[in-house]
């Protein structure tokens, strides 16, 4: 009967059908043949799934992201990173990853970045003369910064699937995030010095200045919300409303760039966005729920520490199987499926929750770079012009500083854990 609910998950996926009817629906024909329980119960399983707390950033931290690019103050961002990296060699492409860090600080997602702050950066350094396919590349690889550093959407869905602390989860991120920057950033030194690439501005304080002032108030967002979080001002959950109305207020009252039209549009695809978000989730939480009461993650357990008891090399054999996930499933879609079966085994192994959150959610992120379902990949294809196969070889280069990355999360965990540690315990 276990074999029926994954074979039948399976076979709609490979029909295409969307991840959240396949969930529901796979659990509803479980229920069924099975009979031993009311197939009402997959419905009440789903409503409670999404009834959550937590859950109430998803909406917000989608608007907030949206907000900022529909008010222009992405070009703010990129024009300050201009100005303050810009001057080293290959100065476009640290710019690149460098705005990728600020904009991480308020948005929390991959996407946002790649649609918003993405078309900004590839358009400039294609003007000035860097191959198509570097700046592309890149722009990918940075734009998978923002759901590691706080604030984060897929941090909220593991926190909640896992019963874990979102705010942990966000201040574990901050560290792992700014490490992935600074390994980009090395790529990006290494191939300026091997291809000749120049310098694109000149370092000028009164520059700086200028820029600095214009992206304050913007670069001010994620100090308002780590620092709400952690003086107790507000949780996570209402730290997203935080970043909503703050983004309303830059864009509507201080800048004066975002039109009722805009805001409408914004609003529109907020709603249609948490709207799969959700479902998504509603779907996952009967699954999981079946899978748990079916001890599937105890035969899971069983199955991988019978071939070693090993934790670090579980860790990897593991790391594999999420690389190999993220290629064929969404982000939400594999964490809602994937926490409940595999963080069992994690806590067996005393791997903390908050730390495995980290692993998976790095792990799924490098997924957003691999075909066939890379959403990262078909949204720079439409931005760029390039072919999708073209933007996956131009991506690949960059994974190699992302696996470093995935490798010092997964084995320094006093690395990830250090300021959680600090902050909450």
């Amino acid at each position: 009967m276990t074999a029926l609910l994954f074979l039948a998950f399976l076979a709609m996926l490979l029909l295409g059908v969307p991840v959240a009817i396949a969930l529901g629906g796979s659990s509803l024909l479980y229920v069924w043949a099975e009979g031993a329980l009311p197939p009402l119960v997959v419905l009440h399983r789903m409503a409670s799934g999404v009834d959550s707390f937590p859950l109430l950033a998803v909406p917000f931290f989608i608007m907030a992201g949206s907000l900022m690019n529909s008010a222009g103050i992405t070009e703010r961002i990129y024009s300050f990173a201009t100005a303050l990296v810009g001057w080293l060699k290959g100065g476009l492409g640290h710019v690149n990853v460098v705005g990728s860090v600020i904009f991480a600080g308020m948005s929390g997602t991959a996407v946002a970045d790649a649609g918003g702050l993405g078309t900004i950066e590839i358009k400039a350094m294609r003007d000035h003369g860097y191959p198509l396919p570097f700046a592309v590349g890149l722009t990918g690889a940075s734009a998978t910064i923002g759901p590691i550093i706080p604030p984060s959407l897929p941090m909220v869905i593991y926190g909640v699937m896992a019963n874990a602390s979102v705010g942990q989860l966000f201040a574990a991120g901050l560290i792992p995030g700014l490490v992935m920057a600074a390994t980009l950033m090395g790529a990006v030194a290494v191939t300026a010095h091997r291809r000749g690439f120049d310098r694109d501005a000149q370092f000028r304080w009164a520059r700086l200045g200028h820029t600095g002032k214009r992206a304050f108030l913007p670069m001010m967002t994620p100090v308002l919300l780590v620092g709400g979080m952690t003086s107790g001002a507000f949780t996570p959950t209402e730290a997203a409303i935080a970043a909503t109305f703050y983004a309303l207020f830059l864009g509507a009252v201080v800048y004066r760039t975002l039109t009722w039209r805009s805001f409408l549009r914004v609003t529109q695809e907020t709603i249609e966005t948490t709207a799969v978000v959700l479902l998504i989730v509603a779907g996952a939480s009967i699954f999981g729920w079946l899978i748990t009461t079916t001890r599937v993650t105890e035969g899971v357990a069983g199955w991988v520490l019978g071939i070693t008891t090993n934790k670090w090399l579980v860790l990897l054999l593991v790391n594999l199987f999420l690389l190999v996930v993220g290629c064929f499933l969404e982000t939400i879609a594999a964490i809602t499926i994937l926490v409940p079966v595999l963080l069992p085994l994690m806590i067996q192994l005393g791997v903390d929750p908050v730390h495995f959150g980290i692993i998976m959610v790095l792990n799924l992120m490098i997924g957003l770079l691999t075909p066939p379902v890379g959403m990262v990949l078909f949204i720079l294809a439409r931005v760029s012009g390039l072919s999708f196969e073209q933007t996956m070889r131009a991506c690949s280069p960059f994974l190699i500083p992302l696996f470093i990355c995935l490798g010092l999360v997964t084995y320094w965990e006093s690395m990830v854990m250090w300021l959680p540690v600090t902050i909450y315990r």
